[in-house]
C-alpha cells in the first residue's frame, strides 16, 4: 500500500510540475550527453596516443658522407653506431634503411603530389636507422646520447607531432567538461527548484501526514524519486543522444578519418561502457541535491 502510494505521488508531482520537469530533463539530459561527449573524447584520446605510439619510431639520420662511402653500413663508423644502438636499453628493435630505400619510400609517401616528387634529388637523401622503442620516455634519452656520435646527421620521432595532437583532442575534452558543469550546475538549480515548489505545492497534505504519525523520511521520499526519475530520463536521453550522434552523424563526417587511422574510432561499446557512468552520476546528484534541498527548505 506504501509504495503504491508513493508512486502515486511520484507520477502525480511530475505531471504537477510538467514544465519544471521536462525544463530539468532537457537540462540534464544536455549536462549528462556533454559530459559523456568528454568521457568519449578521452577514450578515443588514449586510444589514438596508444595507436600512434605503436607505430611512432626514433629515426637516426645519417650525414651525407656516410651515406655515399657506406652504403651497406659494413665500415666501423656505421657498424658501431648500430651495434651500440641495437644494445641501448629500451631498443627493441634497429633497421637500417639505405639511401636507395629512402628514396622509394619518398616516392610512395608522395605518390600524389608531383610538386613534390619534382623536388626529389635521389642523391640528397640519406641512409638512416629506425628504433622501434615501445617505451616514449626512453627517446630523450636516447635523442641526447646518440645525437653527437660521428656519422649522426639529426635524429627525428614523430612524438612531439602525436603530442600536438593529443594536446587537440584535450582541449576538446576540456570544452565539453566545461560546458557540461555549466549545464549540470542550471540542472542541479532546477532539480532545487522544482522540489521547492512540489513540496510547497503539497504543504496541506505532508501536513496532515505529519500529524497522523507518518514519518519525516517517508513524506519527504516521493520529492525524492521525482528527481531520482527526472535525472533518469534525461540520462536515458543523453544516452540516446549519444548513439544516434555517433551512428548518423559522426561516423560519416570522419569517415575518412578513421579509414585512414588518423584517430582511434569511437564505438557503440565506448557508449555502453560510459553510460552506467551517466546514469549513475545523474542518479546520485538527484538524489543528493533533492535531499540537501528537503533539509534545507522543507521543514513540515
Amino acid at each position: 500500500m506504501r509504495v503504491n502510494f508513493i508512486i502515486s505521488e511520484v507520477l502525480s508531482g511530475l505531471r504537477r510540475n510538467i514544465t519544471m520537469t521536462i525544463a530539468m530533463v532537457i537540462t540534464t539530459a544536455i549536462s549528462l550527453g556533454l559530459l559523456g561527449s568528454g568521457l568519449l573524447v578521452v577514450r578515443m584520446s588514449n586510444e589514438t596516443q596508444a595507436l600512434y605510439m605503436d607505430r611512432v619510431e626514433i629515426e637516426v639520420y645519417l650525414t651525407l658522407d656516410v651515406t655515399l662511402l657506406d652504403p651497406t653500413c659494413s665500415d666501423t663508423t656505421c657498424a658501431t653506431l648500430r651495434s651500440d644502438l641495437e644494445n641501448t636499453p629500451g631498443v627493441e628493435s634497429v633497421r637500417f634503411v639505405d639511401q636507395e630505400a629512402a628514396n622509394e619510400m619518398f616516392k610512395e609517401t608522395f605518390k600524389n603530389d608531383s610538386e613534390m616528387l619534382a623536388l626529389l634529388d635521389p642523391d640528397t637523401l640519406t641512409s638512416s636507422f629506425r628504433l622501434k622503442v615501445p617505451d616514449p620516455d626512453r627517446f630523450a634519452e636516447i635523442r641526447s646520447e646518440f645525437s653527437e656520435r660521428p656519422g649522426v646527421d639529426s635524429i627525428r620521432t614523430e612524438k612531439e607531432l602525436v603530442d600536438q595532437l593529443i594536446s587537440v583532442l584535450n582541449g576538446v575534452r576540456n570544452a565539453a567538461f566545461a560546458v557540461a558543469l555549466v549545464q549540470g550546475l542550471g540542472a542541479i538549480l532546477l532539480m532545487a527548484n522544482m522540489i521547492q515548489i512540489a513540496a510547497y505545492s503539497r504543504k496541506t497534505e505532508v501536513g496532515v501526514m505529519r500529524l497522523v504519525g507518518a514519518s519525516r523520511w517517508f513524506t519527504q521520499l516521493p520529492f525524492l524519486l521525482e528527481a531520482v526519475v527526472a535525472a533518469l530520463i534525461g540520462a536515458g536521453l543523453a544516452i540516446g543522444g549519444l548513439f544516434v550522434a555517433k551512428n548518423i552523424f559522426l561516423d560519416d563526417v570522419l569517415a575518412e578519418i578513421y579509414r585512414s587511422n588518423t584517430f582511434a574510432q569511437i564505438t557503440n561499446a565506448d557508449i555502453g561502457l560510459i553510460s552506467p557512468i551517466l546514469i549513475g552520476l545523474g542518479v546520485v546528484f538527484a538524489g543528493l541535491t533533492a535531499w540537501v534541498t528537503l533539509r534545507l527548505y522543507v521543514r513540515e
